[in-house]
């Protein structure tokens, strides 16, 4: 396990890397910036086949909040 979180930290290049426990489970927490939803395959394939679960969750900052608003503030 610890050669396949280098290899996906690796082609991530996270912002940020968290390694917690969260419902009893060893979790990993990567904050990182995905361009296109095709990067998924590729870089989560190996963590399925090691058996891994794997949920992502969107994000975005103020600047990426004030664009999907059309620059409006409220």
């Amino acid at each position: 396990m610890p050669k396949i979180i280098e290899e996906v930290i690796e082609q991530l290049r996270p912002e940020a890397s968290y390694f917690t426990i969260q419902n009893g489970h060893r979790t990993c927490l990567m904050v990182y910036g995905m361009r296109e939803a095709a990067q998924m395959p590729p870089l989560m394939e190996p963590l399925f086949q090691a058996g891994c679960r794997i949920s992502l969750q969107p994000v975005m900052n103020l600047d990426d909040l004030r664009a999907g608003l059309g620059g409006r503030e409220r």
